[in-house]
């Protein structure tokens, strides 16, 4: 039957972005999302400007092609972080 997660949210097991109030933005599959942390596996973490993208330019690619993991797995604090957003990836509004 399988392996239930209910206690992990909603969210578990969805790719999503987290933004931030700074220039950084993650992206990867959530494994778990508190009011105190999220926790992201094979995630990819961009900084506004790098590369010659902004965030949206990054998670308009970032939804067309995937990411490539820069971290296996990731805790992210939301409050040193400054998490503004946790969105699933495919609800991301891109122009």
């Amino acid at each position: 039957m399988g392996t239930f997660h209910d206690n992990l949210g909603e969210l578990h097991g969805i790719t999503v972005v987290v933004d931030t109030d700074g220039p950084n933005v993650y992206v990867g599959r959530c494994h778990e999302a508190t009011d105190q942390v999220v926790v992201l596996h094979d995630v990819d973490q961009h900084a506004d400007g790098a590369d010659g993208k902004s965030k949206a330019e990054y998670l308009k690619q970032a939804a067309k092609w995937g990411v490539f993991a820069k971290h296996k797995h990731l805790v992210i604090d939301r409050a040193k972080a400054g998490v503004v957003s946790v969105v699933p990836l495919n609800q991301m509004p891109l122009e």
